[in-house]
């Protein structure tokens, strides 16, 4: 990542439109990229323009509890900085802040600046007392020995420069195969030219089948990253193309009844013998493609695939929008149509990069997981989050709502990096270690109970000061597999005494209680929340049990 300018002009394009300041567009661009904001999300947290009192942004953080108000400066040279009189100005932008009164004062005198309108949607005047103001500058060059000076000395403002930017970057793009290269004869056949723009060009032609599973990572499913899905196996329609591939009466007729693949490539050449394609991914087709390559041995020069071949580049938004279109047919789910989304492939690769010897973030059905490591599926941490985080584990069993209505509550937040997601999959390990100690097997095995247990461990969590601390910034707890392996040992008590207090619970009751309304039941879970917390907090203040900043403490002892 280069953020020096102009070249930082390439990165923020999307945003840097006509009518909006390059300053605007630059901090709509970090909202999504490192702030992990949606990209509405990212443009309606942003109010730069005439009049807006110092504020370029706002963003109500409630997992962090605070109100992030924004200041950005784009340079045009990157030999300047950012000195102390520059932030002293910012500290007074968030004094306006300060209390209701003063923040009521802005909204009168910025009349109809977009400060004051995003004040407003936020409701922030009345959510003052419950958050605190924190300052987040944003720029595209560093500090001076001055701005350094006086940041150590703050507390209420974080800086984010050029060595930052370009140090914690985390790419939401998967890597182009730029030696990737096929050729495919269509001398037999005539091949339709369909221009769309002057720069989009498709190709539609009858390939034969021998030629299409030779192209490069059909095995190891690479030339499939850009489809929605991965291989899904022997499901219904894909035994029905194997039975076409076996029979050899059915090879011409291929193409009659088969919808054909869609391949999306930079570079495309076609002559009246050839048609030759470098940098490229099938984006439709990964089922009957996966299907031939597994049955090569029964094809026939006669076998020919209606082969889309589409001109564009790999990582553009119309690239986006054909493997989205192409892909919308029965069978999709809403998840596949995630699996490109760039928050979802952030979180890959961050998980690969920080995570890689021991976790695999899986993104997309019929992925190709790599030997010997752990999978964390997206939509079980879907879930997760939403047992946790959003602290809602009764509406769990509406799973669908993972990527649909909830998919922004739950994955565009800034708090959702690598590190938060490898904490909640060792709660989930935990959990499912402890979960079969409960004496009800039938609530044991029911999975919302371990949603429900989620929520609760959260709940005591909070209640403790290094619980506390790991709930707002797990990265220490999670660094390392040591440190790993120290927070399963300390939720490992945590847990056990939790089902301890479950079972009491469940055991006062009737024999045909109904667990599974109870547990999608909002009112019976927060009252059962509040009576196992209730009775942990006692038991923690009479020095009965451990808590788990002693817990914690321990395990760190223990394992140096």
């Amino acid at each position: 990542m280069n953020v020096n300018y102009p070249d930082i002009l390439q990165e923020i394009e999307f945003y840097n439109i006509e009518g909006r300041t390059e300053s605007a567009a630059f901090l709509m661009w970090y909202l999504e990229k490192y702030f992990r904001l949606d990209q509405q999300l990212a443009i309606d947290s942003v109010c730069d323009n005439n009049g807006d009192k110092g504020v370029d942004g706002i963003y109500l953080n409630e997992g962090l509890g605070t109100i992030d108000i924004f200041q950005t400066k784009i340079a045009q040279s990157d030999k300047k900085t950012i000195g102390d009189t520059t932030l002293k100005e910012f500290i007074g932008t968030l004094d306006q802040f300060a209390t209701k009164e003063k923040l009521e004062n802005l909204i009168k005198t910025a009349g109809k600046a977009q400060v004051a309108s995003l004040v407003k949607r936020l409701d922030l005047p009345e959510k003052l007392d419950a958050y605190k103001i924190r300052g987040v500058f944003v720029t595209n060059v560093d500090l001076s020995a001055d701005g350094q000076a006086l940041l150590n000395e703050i507390d209420n403002v974080e800086f984010f420069g050029k060595t930052i930017l370009e140090e914690q970057y985390i790419s939401d793009k998967k890597e182009i195969n730029l030696l990737a290269e096929a050729k495919f004869d269509v001398s037999e056949n005539e091949t339709t030219k369909y221009f769309a723009d002057s720069d989009t060009v498709t190709y539609i032609a009858p390939i034969k089948a021998k030629e299409l599973v030779q192209l490069d990572g059909i095995n190891d499913q690479s030339i499939f990253d850009y489809n929605v899905r991965g291989a899904l196996g022997n499901t219904k329609i894909n035994k029905g193309i194997v039975r076409s591939i076996k029979d050899p009466s059915l090879h011409k007729q291929f193409p009659l009844f088969h919808n054909g693949i869609t391949i999306v490539a930079e570079d495309v050449e076609k002559d009246d013998e050839s048609l030759t394609i470098k940098k490229f991914y099938v984006v439709n087709g990964c089922q009957s493609l996966t299907s031939l390559y597994r049955n090569q041995s029964h094809l026939t020069d006669d076998l020919k695939v209606l082969t889309k071949v589409i001109k564009v580049p790999i990582n553009s938004s119309l690239s986006s929008k054909i493997t989205e279109y192409s892909n919308s047919q029965n069978g999709v789910k809403p998840r596949d149509f995630k699996s490109y989304n760039q928050i979802q492939i952030r979180s890959q690769n961050e998980i690969a990069d920080k995570f890689g010897e021991e976790y695999y973030y899986e993104i997309k059905r019929g992925d190709k997981t790599p030997d010997g490591l752990k999978v964390i599926s997206n939509e079980f941490m879907g879930v997760f989050l939403m047992s946790f985080d959003l602290e809602e584990p009764w509406n769990t069993h509406r799973k669908y709502q993972v990527f649909e209505d909830a998919y922004n509550k739950l994955f565009a937040r800034p708090e959702v990096t690598a590190y938060r997601i490898i904490f909640i999959q060792v709660l989930d390990e935990v959990l499912t270690e402890k979960i079969n100690d409960i004496e009800n097997q039938l609530i044991a095995r029911y999975a919302l109970t371990k949603y429900a247990l989620m929520y609760i461990t959260k709940g005591i969590l909070m209640n403790d000061t290094v619980g506390n601390s790991l709930i707002q910034s797990p990265n220490d707890f999670v660094k390392n597999s040591e440190s790993r392996e120290n927070l399963r040992q300390a939720l490992r008590v945590i847990i056990d005494d939790i089902i301890i207090d479950l079972n009491a619970e469940v055991g006062d009751l009737d024999e045909d209680f109904d667990y599974k309304s109870s547990l999608r039941n909002d009112d019976w879970v927060k009252k059962l929340n509040r009576n196992i917390v209730t009775n942990y907090l006692k038991q923690i203040k009479r020095n009965r049990i451990p808590s788990f900043q002693e817990e914690w403490e321990k395990a760190v002892a223990n394992n140096g």
